[in-house]
């Protein structure tokens, strides 16, 4: 049994093994729908002979709806069920059979079902095919990918809230299958911001190929042999950028690297022309051909958002890189700030959110952070000890779980320990402690202490606390495995 990759519909496009195998072959076979015509057979007319015996492999049900007492998957397990036996009776004749599918024979193809039904029991090999995607590069005439970029292949079939994260986050796409999806795919490609790049092709290489932008594509005239494309970013044309019609978005890059990245914000930094931000979360995101990056020094915040801001107001989209969740003892705060100024008011600022320390440590824990808590900066650069002493007093009165930032650094040696004393005036010696330290990164470390054990010495800016409530729990699993975790019930007594 041979699968035939045909390509994407030009007799031309096949392969010369392709044209072998089909001369000969004894059957040749192929999908339709329940009206007869079959694609796969037209592109490959020229080659079918007389003498070959024709299997048509009719599909009951293509989109409609059945009374197939399994459903529509039903409906179909039972005629790829039934297709694969006739082709096994021509197998086991001795025959030779060639299953023609457009495309690729693996790539959405139908041939698939017989391959997985017939593969195990037949000498199999898979003739590959020119697929839609290339077919449609190639005619809007504009590279796919180029360098490190990522292309993402989508059916327009999948939920179109998850379309438009796969789209954010992307930078190049193929959306396939498009015909009665096309409305909720454009939405998806206007929601992730990305229908102004998006480019349309219908049955490229075929009679009726039609290109345009997607944006202007009648959603009644689309077809499912139609796909949507975005293309390369690198080297596309942007129209000049005119003054105040930047933007800020102000990202967050989570504790660690990219996998802790939303779809949101990985679009977004995609999408910017320039990255602003300290050095040390800028070497987080990957290094991108045309985008401009400005590293800083970790206290100029307001310079720092300053420049972005005039960046924006000549035109640029601007990514503020942060770390953790911006709107967290971050970069947010100053944007905001300084965008509040007369002279910016009129700039686009958004703020993306981003998983914070106190989650991504929480989480590595157990769930500490699952009833009432506070968090709270020990950094008492921006405000006084004795604030940050009184919000540690009402915290640990009001029996709060806390999140500790900022705890120390080398220039701030002893706020550990003063919190640490005063928090067991309202706390058990056994409260437990949670230290994450470079959560997500390649140093992490995750452990449990108790509060009268807390060693300030342990404890750097890298670290984050979480101080259990009277409620919290610290227990050890029959694996080892220790875990933290605060009930969400708390006692009415």
């Amino acid at each position: 049994m041979y699968g035939v990759g045909l390509g994407p519909g030009d007799p031309a496009l096949m392969t010369v093994r392709a044209v072998q195998i089909i001369g000969e072959a004894d059957v040749v076979a192929y999908h339709s729908a329940r009206h007869g015509r079959s694609i796969a057979r037209s592109i490959a007319a020229q080659y079918i002979r007389a003498d070959h015996i024709e299997e048509a492999l009719v599909y009951p049900v293509t989109t409609e709806t059945t009374d197939h007492p399994g459903g529509y998957r039903g409906a179909l397990d039972e005629f790829y069920a039934e297709a694969a036996a006739r082709l096994a009776v021509h197998l086991d004749a001795g025959r030779t059979v060639a299953v023609l599918a457009e495309g690729d024979p693996l790539f959405y193809g139908s041939y698939q079902h017989m391959h997985k039904r017939l593969a195990d029991r037949y000498d199999t090999e898979v003739i590959p095919g020119v697929t839609s995607v290339s077919a449609a590069a190639a005619r809007l005439g504009t590279p796919l990918v180029e360098a490190e970029e990522v292309l993402t292949i989508l059916p327009g079939t999948l939920p179109e809230e998850e379309l438009t994260a796969r789209l954010a986050a992307t930078d190049s796409a193929v959306v396939m299958k498009l015909g009665r999806t096309f409305p909720a795919v454009r939405r998806a490609f206007e929601a992730s911001g990305r229908l102004a790049e998006a480019r349309y092709v219908e049955r490229a290489t075929m009679a009726g190929e039609r290109i345009g932008d997607l944006a202007d594509t009648d959603a009644d005239s689309v077809p499912y042999f139609a796909v949507a494309v975005l293309p390369s970013r690198i080297d596309a044309p942007r129209p000049s950028p005119a003054v105040g019609s930047g933007e800020v978005v102000v990202v967050g890059t989570g504790p660690a690297g990219p996998l802790w990245l939303t779809p949101e914000t990985r679009g977004a930094l995609a999408a910017a022309d320039d990255l602003v931000g300290y050095t040390t979360y800028l070497d987080r995101v990957p290094v991108r051909p045309g985008q401009q990056r400005h590293g800083s020094d970790n206290k100029v915040e307001s310079e720092r958002a300053e420049f972005a801001l005039d960046l924006a107001r000549r035109g640029r989209r601007v990514a503020v890189v942060s770390g953790g969740d911006p709107g967290v003892f971050a970069m947010a705060t100053a944007v905001l700030e300084v965008a509040s100024q007369d002279s910016f008011t009129d700039i686009a600022v958004r703020v993306l959110p981003g998983v914070t320390a106190a989650n991504a440590a929480a989480a590595r824990a157990g769930a500490p952070l699952g009833h009432d808590y506070a968090t709270i900066s020990l950094s008492d650069r921006l405000k006084p000890w004795e604030v940050i002493a009184g919000r540690l007093r009402a915290a640990a009165t009001a029996d709060l779980v806390m999140a500790l930032y900022n705890p120390g650094s080398r220039s701030r040696t002893w706020q550990v320990g003063k919190a640490r004393d005063l928090l067991l005036e309202h706390r058990s010696p056994d409260t437990p402690v949670v230290l994450g330290r470079d959560v997500g990164g390649p140093a992490e470390s995750v452990r449990t202490v108790r509060l009268a054990d807390l060693d300030p010495a342990e404890v750097d800016m890298r670290t984050i606390l979480i101080v259990g409530s009277s409620q919290t729990r610290w227990v050890k699993r029959g694996d080892g495995q220790q875990i933290v975790w605060t009930p969400r019930r708390y006692p009415e007594d």
